[in-house]
């Protein structure tokens, strides 16, 4: 019994492992990736007592959690999602509401047969395109995590969400852009063996410098097959002009879905 009990935890502490909750295993996996537009900023203020960042802690009812809608954790285990989604990924930040949430309402509610939705939150805030090329910590973060959610579920990887950008548009990072999301994108699909890895691309509307025109050009511009474009411009921002509003995190979420359903769900 003790040596029994001593393989159990290894196997639970294995860095791959997805340790099975009853019955929450997803049908269809989503990555979402990228940062803090991905990650949520929606419903966040700076408390001026003490000057941080806080969630106003309202979830829409686009974001209601229900059972069929899940989340890998930290630990790798699936749970039932709710926001902040990406409150144990991007910990560092405060998180708000973000896309993921609506993004998975919207396709089951088009679509109820569509089957348990796992989402894999994997977004960290202000991370330029060079922090997510092959090796880095958060690319093997991305890979890793993608790998334990297919392992112990009948699931597949639908679908990469990718929102980012808006660190890098300096004059040198603006010029590097295409070539560096290109080689993620092909890197990753190489890595999780799915070289038709469906990818939905948030074309950024707002950034901290003044080349946003030219990572939206490399972004609407990017030539690889499977890679639609889902355009933020016009979407409202929070006062620091960078970060989307509750109810433009609900909406991207949902035209992300929208985008998914009439390019890849037949």
């Amino acid at each position: 019994m003790m040596f029994l009990s001593i393989i159990f935890f290894v196997l639970v502490t294995h860095v791959g492992f997805v340790m099975p909750t009853g019955e929450l295993k997803p049908k269809n996996i989503f990555l979402l990736a990228g940062q803090s537009n991905m990650a949520g900023r929606g419903g966040i203020y700076n408390d001026t007592k003490t000057n941080l960042h806080k969630w106003d802690g309202k979830v829409p009812p686009q974001c209601t959690p229900t059972p069929n809608i899940l989340t890998l954790s930290l630990n790798k285990t699936w749970e039932i999602a709710r926001e902040p989604l990406h409150k144990e990924i991007d910990n560092l930040k405060t998180c708000g509401v973000g896309p993921g949430m609506p993004f998975s309402n919207q396709i089951l509610a088009k679509h109820p047969d569509f089957g348990v939705i796992g989402l894999v939150p994997c977004a960290v805030g202000g991370t330029k395109i060079e922090k997510w090329q092959k090796g880095t910590i958060l690319y093997n973060q991305l890979v890793d995590r993608a790998r334990a959610a297919r392992q112990y579920t009948s699931g597949n990887i639908r679908a990469l969400l990718w929102y980012q950008g808006e660190s890098d548009c300096g004059e040198r990072d603006s010029r590097l852009y295409m070539g560096r999301l290109e080689r993620f994108f092909n890197n990753l699909r190489h890595d999780l063996d799915s070289p038709d890895l469906p990818i939905l691309l948030v074309v950024i509307s707002a950034g901290e410098g003044n080349f946003l025109r030219n990572i939206r050009d490399a972004q609407l511009n990017i030539n690889l097959k499977n890679v639609v474009h889902v355009d933020a411009m016009g979407l409202t921002l929070l006062p620091d002009h960078l970060h989307l509003d509750t109810k433009s995190a609900v909406r991207i979420g949902q035209k992300l879905a929208d985008d998914f359903l009439y390019n890849f769900y037949h």
